[in-house]
């Protein structure tokens, strides 16, 4: 029994972080018993037993015959659902710019990290506020599963890496940053229209899923003047 409170624990601090998160919105159906038994391993008993603790923890509803649905209304920022969704909790209204989508090998990246294969999608973009302005220049490197190869062709799922990477099964669950100030070189000061030189904040983030797999590579230049870290620890 101990193994099976585990299980469900897991499985229920898991969709709790994507509920809280944003990632799966207010008024939203969760995937059925079965889909979610398939996606974490595990029985339906197991998967019912988890949907109880979000129910008790007031973030989802179930209606019977119908499904689960979600009841949490928070506006926390996360991460895991990329700047635009942080700027425009905000009320920062931005624009992505799509550099390049690409299927690349990055053998440093992939040693770095062990990966079984160096081939990675690159996708780079420019972040512009609604009057042109550019505050950031993000790339990122995804995995090159056979969900996501086609995605030079295609583009990204509602021009969204968080919602690309879900749609193929990445749901991201914890990650690690590094974050430092340079200065920018000429080509990333042509691109976001600043003097050569100017220091802008560097961000590096390696995300995975719940299960360890590599789901995502950032590095990003951030303008201080609209990102910034914040850090709750205890002492």
């Amino acid at each position: 029994m101990a193994g099976i409170s585990l299980k469900h624990e897991r499985i229920a601090a898991v969709l709790a972080r994507e509920i809280r998160s944003g990632l799966v919105r207010r008024g939203a159906q969760l995937p059925g018993e079965v889909e979610l038994a398939r996606r974490f391993a595990v029985s339906r008993n197991t998967v019912r037993s988890a949907l109880a603790v979000l129910a008790e923890d007031g973030l989802i509803t179930t209606r019977i015959g119908k499904g689960s649905f979600v009841l949490f209304d928070g506006r926390p920022l996360d991460g895991r659902l990329g700047w635009t969704h942080a700027l425009a909790e905000q009320g920062v209204e931005t624009r992505m710019r799509t550099l390049k989508i690409a299927l690349e090998q990055d053998p440093e990246l992939a040693g770095r990290l062990a990966l079984p294969s160096p081939y990675v999608i690159v996708i780079e973009r420019l972040r512009q506020l609604v009057d042109g302005a550019a505050i950031s220049i993000e790339r990122s490197r995804l995995p090159a599963l056979d969900t996501l190869r086609d995605l030079p062709e295609r583009g990204l799922e509602n021009d969204s890496i968080a919602a690309t990477l879900h749609s193929a099964g990445l749901h991201l669950d914890h990650c690690e940053q590094r974050l430092r100030g340079r200065p920018l070189d000429p080509v990333e000061a042509g691109l976001l229209s600043r003097p050569e030189g100017t220091w802008f904040l560097h961000s590096e983030r390696t995300s995975w899923t719940a299960d360890d797999r590599f789901a995502e590579y950032a590095d990003s230049l951030l303008d201080p003047a609209h990102f910034e870290l914040s850090l709750s620890f205890g002492i």
